[in-house]
């Protein structure tokens, strides 16, 4: 019931957009809100819903180390060494001895010189790109890159383009005539692997771009570390580009199976932005037991190369699942499969069928995607077994035929 205190609150004028927003409300009344679910389990390759066990085909734990017990041991014996907080920055209180190990085993890992840890990947980015562009510099992007980097270019004082996604002749044409903002840099900032599309950038290409025009490159390997190259080291590893990229960005939410975010670089880059980023000087660092897992999980990761093995033939599998029934599943190359369906009313009525039928999927409606455009965002782990993904299979095709998407 509404108060007469909560009515004089929203009565200001700039609460009246809120007012106003009511979208999820209409769509909670016809049944398809789909946000927001909670989950009583672990976030394995299985969850719990409303008491019921659902396969979920919309997390990014890759690797699913989320339930490794190396990984909760780490996180348990960092609590009870550190407690659980460090209640300050990096900057002045908040740098444990495991932040400064993370970060050494990072660089190592990834072949640069150094790294950084951040206390989420949202703030990686935005700490990052506002820091290293000012007013005279100019950055050029993909118009399918991440929210995050899409806002830490609004932070920035450089000047911004875009460029059709992963389409070189365009980034070539933009560069080209991009004006020149006061004899600054230039620099290039992509997604590795689109979080929506799954493909994977044509990195050789924009190195050699970058090079004819004298730009750097930082890449979002967001869902490529722990998933391309023959080591699990993202997209510059994938293509043996490593010593060309100037900057990689990861986050520790997905195939790390914690919270936080890191950049890779030269000493001069992140000793730059280690006393530059306003993200990173006025923010609480990562907390232990979330450090001592992405330690955990990073050595998961080199002593099993099996789960990547695993994460690979799952995603063949549904690759050419989906494909045989009849989907349409764009051009995606990586466990990140999308499941184009249109318009985005059909997409909730796909997603709340998919959800009777046990099956965790996320919707993705405009402006996430163009209208029209609305898909099924589905992606994969190493330890989703062939049963399992055999039920989802034949879920989406009863789905499909029933809602004649296929």
């Amino acid at each position: 019931m509404e108060t007469e205190h909560t009515q004089v609150k929203t009565s200001k004028q700039i609460f009246q957009k809120c007012v106003e927003f009511t979208r999820p409300q209409e769509i909670k009344e016809i049944g398809f809100y789909p946000y927001f679910r909670e989950i009583s389990s672990a976030p394995a390759h299985t969850v719990t819903i409303d008491g019921h066990e659902q396969i979920m085909i919309g997390s990014n734990n890759y690797l699913g180390l989320t339930t490794h017990p190396k990984v909760k041991e780490a996180c348990i014996k960092a609590v009870e060494k550190y407690g659980s907080g460090c209640t300050g920055s990096r900057f002045l209180n908040g740098t444990l001895d495991l932040h400064v190990k993370l970060e050494e085993e990072l660089a190592n890992f990834l072949n640069q010189e150094a790294a950084l840890v951040f206390s989420t990947g949202f703030q990686t980015n935005l700490g990052t790109i506002s820091c290293l562009v000012d007013k005279r510099d100019t950055i050029l992007i993909d118009r399918s890159d991440h929210a995050s980097i899409v806002d830490g270019t609004r932070l920035s004082f450089g000047k911004t383009y875009k460029f059709a996604h992963n389409d070189m002749e365009d980034l070539a044409r933009v560069l080209r005539h991009s004006a020149d903002n006061g004899n600054g840099g230039r620099i290039i900032i992509v997604d590795g692997v689109f979080s929506m599309e799954g493909d994977i950038v044509n990195l050789p290409e924009i190195v050699r771009i970058a090079e004819e025009f004298d730009a750097g490159i930082m890449v979002d390997d967001a869902h490529s570390v722990g998933v391309l190259g023959p080591g699990g080291r993202g997209t510059a590893e994938h293509f043996g580009l490593e010593d060309r990229v100037d900057i990689i960005m990861g986050t520790f939410s997905k195939s790390f199976a914690s919270l936080g975010g890191f950049i890779v670089g030269s000493r001069e880059i992140i000793n730059y932005v280690k006393h530059n980023s306003r993200e990173l000087i006025f923010s609480a660092s990562m907390p232990p037991a979330a450090v001592a897992g992405v330690r955990a999980a990073l050595q998961v990761m080199k002593d099993e190369p099996e789960r990547r093995e695993k994460l690979w033939a799952n995603t063949r599998k549904m690759h050419e699942g989906f494909s045989q029934l009849g989907f349409n599943i764009g051009v995606t190359a990586t466990p990140i499969v999308p499941i184009y369906i249109g318009e985005d009313l059909e997409c909730f009525k796909f997603w709340k069928a998919l959800s009777e039928a046990g099956i965790f999927v996320n919707p993705i409606i405009s402006p996430a995607v163009p209208p029209g455009q609305a898909l099924i965002r589905t992606s994969y782990t190493a330890t989703h077994t062939d049963e399992e993904l055999d039920k989802v299979l034949d879920a989406f095709e009863k789905v499909g035929r029933e809602l004649s998407i296929i």
